[in-house]
């Protein structure tokens, strides 16, 4: 099969940027095309604490900013690779990252998604959850999942 779509979460972290750096290669063998999404996650930053005005009010746009330079420099990224890129910021609130990846992939249409995967085991993926392994469950298409470099 040939991969002309690729859709690629982006997060700005070293890992994400291993699965970037793989679909890249992809692409350029493949003369496809990535779809760079940032998925704004208001959930990992919500205390409880604040109101829901001020928590809208002040924290999400600081956090969308955030991701449109990832975005920005991800594609930037890309482009300098000569590979064709565009890119989709996704601020749904109370959405999961993996719903919002698997979302994309169905109405872009992508023909593969690749991330970056910490690999967590054990405790460490039961704590933190794995939307990776979400992704891979869900996905309409095949996933490549690129692990982070060992420490």
């Amino acid at each position: 099969m040939s991969y002309q779509h690729i859709l690629v979460p982006v997060d700005g972290s070293p890992t994400g940027l291993r699965g970037l750096d793989e679909a890249v290669a992809l692409a350029r063998l493949t003369r496809g095309r990535l779809r760079l999404l940032h998925v704004v996650d208001e959930l990992t930053f919500a205390s409880g604490f604040e109101t829901g005005t001020a928590f809208m009010a002040d924290v999400v746009p600081l956090m969308r900013e955030a991701g449109e330079a990832v975005l920005r420099e991800s594609a930037a990224r890309v482009q300098a690779a000569g590979v064709p890129v565009d890119t989709v910021l996704c601020d749904r609130f109370a959405t999961r990252v993996c719903d919002a990846v698997v979302t994309e992939a169905r109405q872009w249409p992508a023909d593969l998604i690749v991330l970056g995967t910490h690999g967590r085991r054990g405790v460490g993926r039961l704590l933190l959850g794995s939307d990776a392994e979400q992704v891979l469950r869900l996905a309409p298409v095949p996933v490549l999942l690129v692990r982070a470099l060992p420490t």
